[in-house]
């Protein structure tokens, strides 16, 4: 149930402005920032304003172009999946509301390692889920992760490699890091009692269920071990060795099926996923959560498709909020689109119901975008439809000066 106006979600913009009256400050700051000074995070979104579309009219086109795409091997009707995200303390709907709502819209949902639900639950939530891992734990227990994952019915693996330069619990950041709790001790409530009190809204949505935030990591268990706390999970991760191409070679091959390296930019990195054995790239700047002031992904996106050829799928994320930033990455060479902090505004928002709103956002915004431009389908999009602006392309021979 909503206690929220059931006013239907018309942009992830709205989305937003609902999640950050209805959060907590702690919750949505942790859900909004990026790292540093969070250049690179506008930089992400400015990079979008900076293309233009050329409109075309006068053609005979369906009321509803073909929005049909492949993610990592399976078949989709929105190109637009949802990222994989950790800590959704944002509705006790979950990941579990996520997958169904991935699931109505007719797309695939990423599960990160880091998620308050054990993956059983949220795969008989969405027949198209995809697991995420970082490289956490030794090699045994990166395998059992593995063949839980399997075991549940995952389709393909994702694995993100670029977030090395954030590997402490508490990143600091220009405009102050809430600190997570460890756990949900008598402490805890004591000191977030306050916090509750004054959003009584998202308050009432865990006291009417039964439940709390989630601040565990199911998906982290070893095997006869207890589930560790979000902060435990995070500390194995950060006590682990920065991973390196030999460990993608080895996971690649003991996973042997879809599998996704995440968090590339340039065409050199592309190649040497491939070699180990990716079959898919995951264009990406973490969303401005990794190495600050890096530059756009949008700005790598092609060099990066030529790099890769027909050998992977190359999906992009990073900075999308609307339809058409979708159409822009897929006129660029990208087979799909993923989002994270647009279906984190419509979780906060609504539960599994935001979600699905913020992704029905995009269909008809890419919808929209399409009968504008003169396409019938995604898969018409070209370069050509974009204006853009000189020297905003880093090529291969840039990414050497770089």
């Amino acid at each position: 149930m909503s206690f929220l106006s059931h006013k239907p979600i018309e942009s992830v913009a709205e989305a937003r402005a609902r999640a950050k009256r209805l959060l907590p400050k702690d919750v949505f700051t942790a859900m909004e920032a990026g790292s540093d000074s969070g250049a690179t995070m506008r930089e992400n979104l400015r990079a979008f304003e900076q293309i233009g579309m050329i409109p075309r009219v006068g053609v005979d086109i369906p009321t509803r172009p073909d929005l049909k795409t492949r993610f990592m091997g399976m078949d989709i009707d929105l190109p637009v999946v949802i990222a994989p995200a950790a800590a959704q303390a944002m509705h006790p709907d979950g990941e579990v509301g996520v997958a169904r709502a991935a699931s109505r819209a007719g797309t695939v949902m990423g599960l990160s390692n880091f998620a308050s639900m054990p993956v059983e639950s949220v795969a008989s939530a969405n027949s198209q889920l995809v697991g995420h891992l970082y490289l956490s734990g030794d090699r045994d227990t990166m395998a059992d992760r593995v063949e839980r994952f399997r075991r549940a019915g995952v389709k393909g693996l994702i694995f993100t490699l670029d977030l090395s330069a954030s590997r402490v619990v508490h990143q600091p950041r220009d405009w102050g890091s809430p600190v997570y709790p460890d756990g949900l001790g008598l402490g805890t409530f004591l000191k977030y009692a306050p916090t509750a009190a004054l959003h009584p809204r998202w308050t009432l949505r865990y006291l009417r269920r039964g439940s709390v935030p989630g601040l565990y990591a199911p998906n982290m268990s070893k095997k006869g071990g207890a589930v560790p706390t979000l902060i435990g999970g995070l500390n194995e991760w950060i006590g682990t060795h920065i991973p390196t191409w030999e460990d993608m070679a080895w996971l690649s091959n003991l996973w042997g099926g879809p599998f996704m390296i995440k968090g590339l930019v340039t065409p050199d990195d592309a190649r040497r996923a491939i070699d180990v054995g990716a079959t898919a790239i995951g264009v990406s700047n973490h969303g401005g959560n990794n190495l600050d002031t890096t530059p756009s992904p949008l700005r790598f996106l092609p060099a990066v498709v030529k790099a890769v050829g027909d050998q992977a799928e190359v999906t992009f994320d990073s900075g999308v909020r609307r339809g058409t930033d979708v159409v822009k990455a897929l006129a660029l060479g990208a087979t799909s689109v993923m989002i994270g902090r647009p279906w984190f505004y419509g979780l906060a928002t609504d539960g599994e119901r935001g979600v699905y709103e913020v992704l029905e956002t995009f269909r008809v915004t890419i919808e929209r975008a399409l009968i504008g431009l003169g396409k019938s389908s995604i898969k018409a999009l070209t370069p050509d439809d974009l204006v853009v602006p000189k020297d905003f392309f880093i090529d291969e021979i840039a990414v050497a000066r770089y």
